[in-house]
């Protein structure tokens, strides 16, 4: 399997367990290969569109976006709007519990219905998942941009 280039959505208070996610790849006792994008250093900024800018800049180049959830994610509307620009950029888009934290998803979260929105899956703290779960994010965003090509061209088509 490629190694994907993935992007590490996750909310500020979770940045600690997101950097051994990060190093995961490095240790030889995981079975995981992945080459991490993210933000773990927060933006020494508070104007709005520079922080976006600095997302955009991490997500160049990634295939999938996986969103770490811990205990206070499903607030975060800078995690909802992440999922959405990796929507928009043809990401993959994977959601994975972190270990020892409840991640609960309430039926108003705005990172629940974003998730749900991009088709997600959300898997629990499994290194060895990893990987095939990068895998079929990545595959579900290529079937899905596949169905979006085909459904131009018809319409282009038909448009004659």
């Amino acid at each position: 399997m490629p190694t994907r280039r993935v992007f590490l959505s996750l909310s500020y208070e979770d940045r600690q367990q997101a950097r051994g996610v990060d190093l995961m790849p490095k240790n030889p006792n995981a079975d995981v290969d992945f080459s991490g994008r993210h933000l773990l250093n927060p933006v020494d900024s508070t104007d709005e569109s520079y922080i976006k800018r600095q997302v955009k800049e991490q997500m160049h180049g990634t295939s999938v976006t996986a969103v770490l959830l811990g205990n206070d994610t499903h607030n975060s509307e800078w995690v909802k709007w992440e999922i959405e620009k990796s929507i928009e950029r043809g990401n993959g888009i994977l959601a994975i519990r972190l270990k020892d934290q409840d991640a609960l998803l309430p039926p108003d979260s705005p990172v629940r219905e974003a998730l749900g929105e991009a088709g997600a899956e959300i898997i629990d703290w499994e290194p060895d998942e990893m990987n095939d779960a990068i895998e079929r994010a990545f595959q579900q965003a290529r079937r899905a941009e596949k169905i979006r090509s085909r459904s131009y061209s018809t319409t282009s088509s038909c448009a004659r």
